[in-house]
């Protein structure tokens, strides 16, 4: 029974003010003090979760925002990783990087949908092309510093060593920039979710966004906030497997160095 009361207590924190917010949050409706129409009590949004979930039409949405924000985001790790590690093993391939990387950053992907309509048109791909935006810039980042932080003695050890270039990076290089890819993937992955709803803006008829931008046409604010509820839900249990991923990754690391 001992063993279980940490593993208890922390349910309890982690839960504790999620449950204070929607006490409050339902107890404010009920009340008066907001109008259901601005702002839905919880059990209404359940309610409205609950309807779209057992018609159907939750699961069919959901699947067609995960499946780009999937396509979105495995591009933008692919391309992100290969930028990060080419310019932080390289100093020419840094410096070339930098000011590119740096200019399109701040850029909202939002701002990219005139140019993704006329460059793809209002088909899936200029979808996937500006959740592909919000993803790739963090992950980059967040390479490029994970292999600038990484301990300059080994670097110089493997210089010495003369330590083949693929080789370095797979066994020096990656695993100690490890933390802060992960870390840039999550981001990333965020990100992804974030523009999920802007890139189904455009011509979308399935998609978490649609069933938002539906509602509010609608003035169903219930049906907006069960479907941002949904966005939360599936980014967090994603965030949840990267850091599952990450956590095995440390250990075979540590396994294979004999830590």
């Amino acid at each position: 029974m001992s063993s279980n009361r940490p593993g208890a207590t922390r349910l309890a924190q982690y839960l504790l003010l999620p449950i204070i917010i929607a006490g409050g949050w339902e107890l404010a409706a009920r009340t008066g003090l907001v109008q259901n129409t601005l702002l839905p009590p919880p059990s209404g949004v359940l309610a409205a979760f609950w309807n779209l979930l057992v018609r159907g039409r939750l699961l069919m949405h959901a699947a067609a925002s995960l499946q780009r924000v999937l396509a979105g985001f495995a591009l933008a790790a692919a391309l992100g990783l290969g930028v990060g590690i080419a310019m932080g093993t390289s100093r020419a391939g840094g410096r070339l990087g930098d000011l590119v990387i740096q200019v399109l950053r701040p850029i909202p992907p939002i701002a990219w949908i005139p140019l993704a309509i006329l460059w793809f048109g209002i088909g899936e791909s200029s979808k996937v092309f500006i959740i592909f935006l919000g993803a790739v810039f963090p992950i980059v980042i967040n390479t490029l510093e994970g292999i600038r932080a990484t301990d300059r003695h080994f670097v110089e050890l493997a210089r010495v060593l003369e330590v083949p270039r693929g080789r370095f990076v797979r066994q020096v290089i990656l695993p100690g920039a490890l933390p802060a890819i992960i870390t840039g993937l999550r981001v990333g992955l965020g990100n992804a979710w974030v523009c999920v709803v802007a890139a189904e803006l455009i011509a979308a008829d399935k998609g978490v966004g649609f069933i938002i931008v539906d509602g509010r046409e609608l003035s169903r604010t219930d049906v907006v906030i069960a479907g941002m509820a949904t966005i939360g839900i599936i980014g967090k249990l994603m965030d949840v497997a990267l850091r599952h991923l990450e956590a095995r990754l440390v250990r075979g690391r540590a396994a294979y160095s004999g830590e």
